[in-house]
């Protein structure tokens, strides 16, 4: 059964065009009701109990989540045309704008993995006594509480454990946190006066799933506010440790934690051989989630904020985003701008933002002039890991512009990398951020804005990141000749090698992380595929002759895809069985500097086995006199008549 979309004018206060909207995004669309959440709620309900439908009304939800609820049937979908359409200046030309967004939300969404966390409610607080003490009072019927008092004030209260100590590491998130403490000292409750500690010792580990921080220091983790589990409140506001005990309480129980992003660490360049390459998301990462792990990295998914910047910035896809991934945010670009233009729109703007922005929209419209009838919001979880690849898509997906509207506490690291990036490949004209946090200034923002012309043949970019955005660069440079420049750091480009300082000795090739260098096993040549390289650095750190220098730009010529030889020399011929091996410039130079001087190439036989290839020349070592393979002489077999020599001898 098809799904069917209800729509309301909210008191007439928007135009609804319902057979735009309907034709548009292929969708039966009911009669435009006038007050559907309250007079008109029968003809909601009569639809429930047809089958399944979308509510064109994000205000009140509330309302007919309850009454699905009580008739028993499937929780109706909802899209909010009104404050993102309807309430505009230009609301009268919004009809292809409602249908996008209509079409979007009928669009089937994946489900995020996630792993169960477990809280038992062992709770840790730390801080001075006479604000823990009073605390841990109020949590001990609820919370298994363990006080870690920072000062010499001494407890009465056993309803709650009490110990001293300085932590040297804090690790771990919500059910699962890890302490390391040095001059543990826990308390003796026998004796008569004031309780007793016990003597300090260093190296202590301990376990909890809650941490309460009082102490009014600096956090004990990074990103605090993202760490789950971890709650932090100034001593000396009462209200705020109020509030800090009310939030520790609805900690216990299982708890479903997202599997943010997915690690495929056979494609982590962060290093070979112990030499470091890429460190970008170890870098860019806000809570310490991510640490190395030998050639690749790892990611703790439970201290992981979910923000995206790693796999923003991973410039070999190793780090991808599951929240969504990119293949279902890629289909709700495309259905956006498809149906944008099938219902005779022209130039369509993205907007990409969070639940900040969607609640500035709507204040812009309900008390404002809302957003441009050819502005389309896009709303995720969050927008840090909004990159150059998604942005050069929308681009593709045939968006005119595509703008980011960022939150106070959006992390902007990534974001500002990724659009200096994009704006290299696409244009600083067709991309920008939007860092207003006033409703009306981005209205004017938006009605400011000169839109230019969207593409007019759009593609559909797919594949991992890399290959998105290529596609999409090509669709943007179709008659692109020479490579597009980009700016230091970029995650693609070329190898430029100077021919006379390298020796071809292809240590950049050994340890190549994507294989863009490659050697010819036939002759001394070194070959790049500038497609698959990552420019992550760690052939020029490792070439002896300092001849690698890193060219950051996007060839989108079929050149790319291909070898190119970036040097190649003669091979050298064996003098004793014509094979050829090595370079001929380098056994010369050899034979040059060592020839007839050094001790042990003195002869000619010895500087001989210079110019031989690896068989010839264990050959000529088992050959010498002086053969350092050689064993002792083999015993010879004792005879019969060595028996009788020997009787006769005596």
């Amino acid at each position: 059964m098809s799904t069917k979309l209800l729509l309301c004018d909210c008191a007439v206060s928007q135009p609804l065009d319902s057979d735009t909207i309907g034709s548009a995004c292929e969708v039966e669309c009911s009669k435009v009701h006038t007050a559907l959440c309250t007079r008109e709620l029968g003809a909601a309900s009569a639809a429930m109990q047809q089958g399944d439908i979308i509510i064109a009304c994000g205000q009140e939800q509330e309302v007919f989540q309850a009454l699905a609820e009580e008739l028993g049937v499937n929780a109706p979908g909802f899209v909010d045309l009104r404050d993102r359409a309807g309430w505009s200046d230009e609301g009268a030309g919004a009809a292809p704008k409602m249908a996008a967004l209509a079409a979007e939300a009928l669009l089937p969404q994946p489900v995020t993995p996630s792993v169960d966390v477990y809280s038992e409610g062992t709770c840790l607080i730390i801080g001075p006594g006479d604000i823990t003490f009073a605390l841990a009072e109020k949590l001990s019927g609820t919370l298994a509480v363990t006080v870690l008092v920072t000062d010499e004030v001494a407890p009465i209260s056993r309803a709650f454990d009490v110990v001293r100590g300085r932590i040297k590491s804090l690790n771990g998130a919500l059910g699962g946190f890890t302490l390391r403490l040095d001059a543990f000292q826990q308390l003796e409750p026998g004796g008569r006066g004031a309780f007793t500690w016990t003597a300090a010792r260093d190296k202590a580990q301990s376990a909890c799933d809650i941490v309460l921080d009082l102490t009014g220091e600096s956090p004990l983790v990074q990103a605090p506010t993202k760490r789950e589990g971890y709650l932090r409140a100034d001593p000396k506001d009462p209200l705020s440790v109020e509030r800090l005990a009310f939030e520790a309480v609805q900690l216990v129980g299982t708890f479903e934690k997202p599997l943010y992003v997915r690690m495929e660490e056979t494609l982590c360049a962060h290093s070979r051989a112990e030499q470091v390459a890429c460190t970008n998301c170890l870098d860019i990462c806000p809570t310490g989630a991510i640490k190395p792990a030998g050639e690749h990295v790892e990611i703790d998914p439970m201290i992981c904020a979910g923000c995206g910047e790693c796999a923003a910035v991973c410039p070999s896809t190793a780090i991808t985003y599951e929240d969504p991934p990119i293949s279902a945010l890629l289909s709700r670009m495309h259905i956006l701008a498809r149906t944008y233009r099938r219902a005779e729109g022209v130039a369509p703007r993205l907007l990409i933002h969070d639940a900040h922005g969607a609640e500035m929209i709507r204040l812009a419209a309900r008390f404002g002039r809302g957003l441009p009838a050819d502005v389309i919001p896009l709303e995720l979880g969050v927008i840090s890991g909004f990159g150059h690849a998604e942005m050069l898509a929308a681009l593709a997906h045939g968006f005119a512009r595509v703008d980011v509207l960022l939150a106070p506490t959006t992390e902007r690291d990534a974001l500002d990398r990724e659009l200096a990036l994009a704006q290299a490949i696409a244009g600083p004209n067709a991309l920008g951020l939007v860092d207003e946090v006033d409703p009306d200034a981005l209205s004017d923002t938006l009605y400011a804005q000169e839109v230019p012309q969207p593409l007019a043949d759009p593609v559909l970019p797919l594949g991992n990141r890399r290959q998105i955005a290529r596609l999409a660069a090509q669709a943007l440079h179709p008659q692109a000749e020479a490579p597009l420049p980009l700016p230091e750091n970029a995650p693609y480009g070329a190898v430029a090698v100077n021919t006379d300082a390298c020796t071809l000795c292809l240590s950049c090739v050994s340890l190549c992380p994507s294989g863009a260098l490659i050697d010819n096993p036939d002759k001394p040549q070194l070959n790049f595929q500038q497609d698959a390289c990552l420019q992550c650095g760690l052939c020029k750190g490792i070439c002896p002759e300092n001849a690698i220098t890193l060219v950051p730009q996007l060839d989108l010529s079929d050149a790319a895809l291909s070898q190119q030889v970036l040097n190649e020399e003669e091979p050298f011929a064996c003098v004793e069985c014509g094979a050829l091996f090595g370079v001929k410039s380098t056994v010369e130079r050899i034979m040059e500097k060592l020839s007839g001087t050094h001790p042990m190439f003195a002869t000619s036989d010895k500087a001989r086995m210079i110019q031989m290839c690896d068989n010839c020349r264990v050959n000529a070592q088992f050959q010498q006199q002086d053969n350092p393979f050689q064993s002792a002489p083999k015993p010879r077999v004792v005879t019969t008549e060595d028996y009788f020599s020997k009787r006769k001898d005596h």
